[in-house]
């Protein structure tokens, strides 16, 4: 039996999507490899409103344990000297790349992708990109091997920050389990909740620059006249990008488009598998969790060919260019307007989305554990 510290600190509101990374890798390794122990450092100081740590706690092979070194803080850098942390552990592994860089174990280290680093206006100002630059290549050179998501993510951190293409590892994400048909009792519930009709559209996620939400309202106003659906933009709205609801004032679409932000993630289930179609027109991703969970709801997809997201659709999606509106539109408007298309996407989607779990996601991190011990 071989001990694995994984640095449990993300599993916290401050981080949602590495949370969610953390945590549920966290909890099939220990399903999956019962003759191994993990050792889940924690700060219970850190704000975390989402996940069960007591669930993680309960496993036999799983040891909890406490520090007092919230994440970005200079005290983290101590954690490698902490005899009780790394005490007969194997391996170290980061779900970030802000982590303690000097370790006295082998590291594994999970980067996602480098996004500022591939699309710079993700993050205004040279001086905050280059100190992004200089933490993930602290990382990058503190691991024995990086993970990342996807082919594209694996090909992104290879040019923007030189890490050797042997020293990279791909290990997909998947869907959480709750992501699913929900029943039409759930779907009106949820309708009734967020005030929604009963034909629409749906995008899901931030309204970052690379969620690409200008085109799509664009393609929305070429749409919108032939349909009856309306478009539903949900997900966290980050106020310092107002322009999707800036384009929707200018092309008189206030009655066609509707946002609800930071929908409440027991509604998330629901409220896919209500959608007519699921459309993310993003740019870039480094993996594109969004489509597979809608996938998972047995909602037909239409989204970008873009790197990382037509990797995770295989084929069972309708794709477009994100650059073109007319593609885009295009394609919103056949999916719509195409019943036993969208009857195809679902069995498609359903039958790709079964194709990832957090299992699999598991045993293949586990692979890259033992080859690092």
């Amino acid at each position: 039996m071989s001990t694995f510290v994984l640095d449990g600190r993300y599993i916290q509101d401050h981080f949602p999507g590495i949370g969610r990374y953390a945590f549920n890798l966290a909890e099939a390794l220990a399903r999956v490899a019962p003759d191994e122990s993990f050792r889940i450092i924690h700060d219970p100081r850190l704000v975390n409103t989402r996940y069960d740590l007591d669930l993680l706690a309960r496993r036999p092979n799983v040891e909890l344990t406490r520090v007092a070194a919230p994440t970005f803080s200079l005290r983290e850098q101590w954690l490698g000297a902490r005899r009780a942390l790394t005490r007969d552990a194997a391996l170290w592994h980061s779900a970030y790349y802000v982590m303690p860089y000097l370790l006295p174990l082998s590291v594994v280290v999970t980067l996602g992708d480098v996004m500022p680093l591939v699309r710079p206006s993700e993050m205004p100002g040279a001086a905050r990109r280059l100190v992004y630059r200089v933490l993930n290549a602290l990382a990058a050179r503190a691991a024995r091997t990086v993970i990342t998501f996807s082919r594209a993510a694996r090909d992104g951190l290879e040019r923007a920050l030189g890490i050797p293409a042997g020293k990279i590892v791909v290990v997909p994400l998947a869907a959480d389990a709750r992501f699913g048909a929900a029943s039409t009792r759930e779907i009106a519930s949820v309708r009734d909740r967020l005030d929604l009709p009963e034909a629409y559209a749906l995008y899901l996620g931030a309204n970052k620059p690379h969620k690409n939400l200008g085109r799509l309202i664009r393609a929305w106003a070429r749409v919108g006249p032939v349909t009856d659906s309306i478009l539903v933009v949900a997900g966290h709205w980050d106020a310092r990008y107002p322009e999707a609801r800036i384009e929707v004032a200018a092309l008189g679409l206030e009655r066609r488009v509707l946002f609800r932000a930071d929908v409440a993630d027991a509604d998330v289930p629901a409220l896919i598998s209500g959608a007519r179609v699921f459309v993310f027109p993003s740019l870039y991703e480094g993996f594109g969790l969004p489509p597979l969970e809608a996938m998972a709801c047995g909602t037909p997809v239409v989204a970008a060919d873009a790197p990382g997201l037509a990797e995770v659709a295989g084929g069972a999606a309708l794709l477009f260019d994100p650059l073109d509106v007319g593609a885009l539109g295009d394609a919103l408007a056949c999916a719509l307007a195409d019943a036993g298309l969208r009857a195809s996407l679902r069995e498609q989607g359903l039958a790709r989305a079964r194709q990832f779990s957090w299992e699999r996601t598991a045993r293949e991190t586990l692979c890259v554990y033992r080859a690092c011990r």
